[in-house]
């Protein structure tokens, strides 16, 4: 950066205080952002005409306090991430020290879909995406299937048959950038106006597609087995969303016998089931619960999943099963809404898959999100004990915590905040409102250390310790 800081020579404020708070100055204000390059010290000393001692002696102190880090043959570079717009000359420079370094350092983001950067492939990936431009350079020049490549279909239909008991033709398949993509297209394909029996509480955003489309929600409550049968059975939808392998957001596992109960009725009423398994990949306890699209004989189930939990969330590869009597209607849409995701990524995603490193990849994720769940639920017994009740556990990379404090669910976050530590509300998953203060904190994307940093935070900033 070309900065040029103005001092003041008549000041009694020492020239290396005066170049302190205008780069403190100029970071809180967002001026100067995050990895930004800082002029080296004998640069900055013979623009300024000082000495190169002042400029050390104003780097040593931003550097102590977490202002800026010096990385080795590389230079010295900004480390502040903007938290909050403090206009704080000269309240800055009376604030204490650990103080400061809350403000400066990286939140810790117990973020749901989030990817731990550290344990992904790239190696491996890297070596698909060459291979598939190798294999498929011929196929990369023309339009792409409008239901997605077949080499991708056929494998996504043998992985879902051996490890999630899904029957299914790759022409029954349709991949999309996105479940919310999916769900739109879902609502052309079932033109007709009906009543969509949802999860309550239930994935908003998925709620938010079927109402962005006019069709009426049915709030449908939950029991310890999954969706209540008698809500079902009172309001009758034409269609009901579920998440049966890991509810959103409680994190409930439907029972076997809940199951085979909702596909009957379904059959019985001619109505069709949307299974989300969008994280079916991860259990933690038991043998793993057979999808409802493996249990479904009378073909009313629509299946949907992703790669975004368990692979890159950056990638936008989902797809959706449909049974055969929604194909031919299927196929006349999205010839309509041509494909979404492009063949480059489908053909590594492929050749990923087919080489084996998928399956170790899900592997290594198992078992790091095991010792990970074990660590969050260690340190949120010991950091926020009986203040909180843990539950949704059982399966996928996040938990879930009751908070019993006197504090209001937007104080709980912003408080949160103020400490470094963002966390999420299951607030927004009722349709008609919860009084339970619920906080999601999804382990995926954060290391042992941060998790055990964060939750310490969360008791400190809670008023617990």
């Amino acid at each position: 950066m070309d900065l040029t800081p103005f001092l003041d020579r008549e000041s009694n404020n020492p020239l290396n205080q005066q170049l302190i708070e205008f780069f403190k100055s100029n970071m809180h204000n967002g001026r100067i952002k995050k990895g930004m390059k800082l002029p080296s010290k004998r640069h900055l000393a013979k623009k300024l005409l000082i000495s190169q001692t002042t400029v050390e002696r104003a780097y040593d102190q931003l550097l102590a306090e977490g202002y800026i880090l010096s990385k080795a043959r590389s230079g010295i570079f900004a480390d502040y991430e903007e938290l909050f717009l403090i206009h704080s000359d000269p309240k800055t420079a009376e604030l204490p020290v650990q103080d400061i370094n809350v403000l400066t350092n990286e939140i810790i983001d117990f973020h749901y879909g989030h990817v731990d950067s550290s344990f992904f492939p790239f190696s491996a990936w890297r070596k698909s995406v060459v291979a598939s431009l190798d294999k498929y350079s011929e196929k990369l020049c023309r339009p792409g299937d409008v239901l997605g490549e077949i080499e991708l279909r056929s494998l996504i239909t043998e992985y879902l048959y051996q490890s999630r008991g899904v029957n299914c033709d790759p022409n029954q398949i349709i991949i999309g950038a996105s479940t919310s993509y999916l769900l739109q297209m879902l609502c052309h394909i079932l033109n007709t106006g009906f009543k969509v029996g949802f999860e309550e509480p239930g994935y908003p955003r998925s709620r938010e597609i079927f109402e962005l489309n006019r069709k009426e929600i049915i709030p449908l409550p939950l029991d310890s087995e999954g969706l209540r049968m008698d809500a079902v059975k009172k309001n009758i939808p034409d269609l009901i969303y579920v998440t049966p392998s890991h509810q959103y957001p409680l994190g409930r596992i439907m029972t076997i016998n809940r199951r085979l109960e909702l596909l009957k009725w379904a059959a019985d009423n001619q109505s069709y089931i949307i299974e989300d398994d969008y994280d079916g990949e991860f259990r933690y306890s038991g043998q793993p619960t057979p999808s409802l699209q493996a249990l479904d004989r009378e073909n009313r189930v629509i299946y949907l999943g992703t790669f975004s939990k368990s692979f890159l969330p950056t990638l936008r590869i989902s797809y959706m099963i449909l049974p055969q009597s929604l194909l031919k209607k299927a196929t006349e849409v999205t010839t309509l809404f041509k494909q979404t995701v492009s063949s480059n990524n489908q053909y590594a995603l492929a050749e990923f898959i087919l080489n084996g490193e998928w399956q170790k990849h899900l592997n290594r994720m198992r078992k790091l999100y095991r010792k990970k769940r074990k660590i969050i639920l260690e340190a949120v017994k010991n950091e926020l004990g009986d203040k909180v009740n843990i539950h949704g556990e059982n399966s996928g990379p996040r938990i879930l915590i009751d908070v019993y404090l006197e504090l209001s669910e937007q104080e709980l976050i912003q408080k949160a905040e103020n400490h470094g530590v963002r966390v999420y509300p299951v607030s927004d998953s009722y349709k008609k409102g919860s009084a339970l203060k619920t906080m999601s904190l999804g382990f995926s994307g954060v290391s042992e250390e941060e998790i055990k940093r964060g939750i310490y935070l969360l008791s400190k900033s809670w008023g617990i310790k």
